[in-house]
């Protein structure tokens, strides 16, 4: 928004039209901004989940196989 105003003070536009300019320039930077935002919002939270499932499979495997050597030393 300030770029536009700044071009439009070299320029010597008048500040109703450099206003409009300088709102739609912020609306538009704000749907990118939104899009940008979902986007990265549902990488982070695809790649937390898979850490996270990784993790407890890799946890669920280790009881496992705790569980069965300990059997094993048992003699069962």
């Amino acid at each position: 928004m300030a770029l536009v105003v700044l071009r439009g003070a070299v320029n010597g536009e008048l500040a109703g039209h450099v206003t409009s300019e300088a709102i739609v320039a912020m609306i538009a930077f704000a749907a990118f901004g939104y899009v940008a935002g979902w986007i990265t919002d549902y990488l982070v939270r695809d790649s937390i989940e898979r850490s996270f499932r990784a993790r407890v499979e890799w946890y669920r495997s280790g009881m496992t196989d705790a569980a069965t050597k300990s059997t094993e030393s048992r003699g069962e």
